[in-house]
C-alpha cells in the first residue's frame, strides 16, 4: 500500500500528494490494468459470433487470390 505524503497549506487543508517512484509507477499499473478490464467487459457485452480458425484462414485466402 503506498505511504502518500501530502503537501498541505498554512490551514492543513490537502493541496496535493507526493508518491515515490515505485509507488507511482504501481499505481500506473493497477489504472492500465483496470482500463483494460473495463475494455474487456465492453467488448464482452456486445453479441459476437466465432467461427473456427480453418475457415478463418480459407476465407482470407480466398479474399487474397480475389485481388
Amino acid at each position: 500500500m503506498p505511504t502518500p505524503k501530502f503537501i498541505t497549506d498554512n490551514t492543513g487543508k490537502k493541496l496535493a500528494v507526493v508518491l515515490t517512484i515505485k509507488e507511482y509507477r504501481k499505481l500506473i499499473e493497477k489504472l492500465e490494468d483496470l482500463e483494460d478490464i473495463k475494455a474487456f467487459d465492453k467488448v464482452m457485452k456486445r453479441k459476437q459470433e466465432f467461427i473456427p480458425l480453418e475457415d478463418y484462414k480459407n476465407n482470407r485466402k480466398s479474399k487474397s487470390n480475389k485481388l
